[in-house]
């Protein structure tokens, strides 16, 4: 019914195994207790009789006129050796299979003389042997109910996991819907609402390969688009040697474009395969300084600035440095392009909250802030560039786990703020010195 990995499966098992040891335990207690209850009337009952017989010399002295207490009672004179005073109980079981209970009573202490006061108790047996059979029955009863129970609340339990299994099955890269997670209990709603960024990240990345498929063919097809009519115009008549190296040069240079689209798509696939290795602990402060130091001989080769303000002075997270470096690598090559000669950049991170934010800000044109900008193929302004730099950043930082924007600055200079926020669950604020 259940495979050996089933959670109903073991559920059940520990269930049955803890329901037939609570039945058999509270069986036993409430047996023993009713059977030592019995018991005790019945020896309070013949030390009455022993008393009776050892102050007043008569059995009724004290129930005069009930004679059919006496039915089944046994009383004889005996003489023992005793050490001390003692009351002794024995049961004994004979060959009838009648069972008494037997009370050794000091009746003459300087005679040596006792009461042995016999009672029959089958019929007490009898009555034990019911009760217990009774007992068990019931329990046994109370048992089944609670495993048929069992099975129906684990059913119902896992109801919610089957149906969010059904629905996952029959999707598909085309017909991907959202779990409506109000439709849930209160306890799956957090996996519903995983399962749905998952599925939105799904989304995305179907969204972004399709056009990364599209865009390549596009961007492919127009340099060999190129080269085609330019070897084919070449080859109407015949040519100068000069007109055949220009030719060759744009032939070249088309295939330089080739090349460069084919090297930002092995890129992508180098990124899948960091975003596999095993996050390691790294100063965040100490990558962006060192970043700084790499393009700061960059910026000052082109006659631009770069600025850099770190806070707090470390800040340890558990990620790919890999992914790391190449978002902050796209953000400076983007800013250090679109800056004009003899203008700033800045390059910053600061607190907020438990998060720690990494800002680059130029002094270029500005950004479409209606365009998606990352989407692979798409490019902003006249800048050369194929166009995958920022879709690579984006899939760097939701493969750690970050947020990454791009927009205009706000601070009335012109130009554009790249942000990234690494949270506070990736990383920790080391101790000032």
């Amino acid at each position: 019914m259940f495979s050996k990995r089933s959670i109903r499966r073991r559920f059940l098992f520990q269930l049955i195994v803890a329901s037939a040891a609570l039945v058999l335990l509270f069986s036993s207690f409430l047996y023993l207790f009713i059977k030592q209850s019995i018991y005790d009337e019945k020896q309070a009952e013949l030390i009455g009789y022993a008393e009776n017989i050892s102050s007043y010399r008569s059995l009724l002295s004290s129930q005069q006129g009930n004679a059919d207490t006496l039915m089944g009672l046994s009383v004889e004179l005996i003489t023992l050796n005793p050490n001390e005073e003692y009351l002794e109980f024995h049961e004994t079981t004979h060959h009838d299979k009648t069972t008494s209970l037997t009370l050794i009573y000091p009746f003459d202490f300087a005679k040596s003389s006792y009461l042995k006061i016999s009672r029959d108790i089958t019929p007490t047996k009898r009555l034990l042997r019911k009760i217990l059979n009774s007992i068990f029955l019931i329990n046994a009863v109370g048992f089944v109910v609670i495993i048929l129970y069992a099975i129906a609340f684990s059913k119902m339990l896992i109801a919610p996991i089957s149906s969010l299994s059904r629905r996952l099955a029959n999707m598909n890269e085309h017909l991907i819907r959202p779990i409506k997670v109000e439709q849930l209990p209160d306890e799956f709603e957090p996996l519903g609402e995983t399962l749905n960024r998952l599925m939105g990240r799904i989304q995305n990345f179907v969204k972004y390969q399709k056009e990364l498929f599209i865009g390549a063919a596009h961007e492919l097809k127009t340099p060999l688009a190129v080269i085609k009519l330019k070897n084919q115009v070449t080859l109407l008549k015949k040519r100068t040697p000069e007109e055949y190296i220009e030719a060759i040069k744009v032939t070249n240079q088309s295939v330089d474009d080739m090349n460069r689209i084919v090297a930002n798509i092995l890129n992508i696939g180098r990124q899948e395969g960091a975003q596999l290795e095993a996050p390691a602990e790294a100063d965040i402060i100490a990558i962006l300084r060192k970043w700084e130091g790499d393009f700061s001989l960059l910026a000052q080769s082109e006659n631009k600035k770069l600025l850099s303000r770190f806070e707090p002075d470390a800040f340890i997270a558990v990620l790919q440095v890999t992914l790391l470096n190449q978002i902050l690598q796209n953000f400076l090559q983007n800013a250090l392009k679109f800056t004009p000669e003899g203008k700033t950049i800045l390059f910053q991170s600061y607190l907020n909250g438990a998060d720690i934010v990494i800002e680059v800000l130029d002094e270029g044109c500005g950004i479409d802030e209606s365009v998606d900008l990352f989407a692979p193929f798409i490019r902003q302004g006249n800048k050369s560039g194929v166009g995958l730099g920022l879709f690579l950043a984006k899939s760097a930082a939701e493969a750690i786990g970050a947020q990454i924007s791009l927009s205009n600055r706000t601070d009335g200079i012109d130009g554009t703020l790249a942000r990234l926020v690494l949270p506070s669950k990736l990383c920790c604020l080391l101790p000032q010195r």
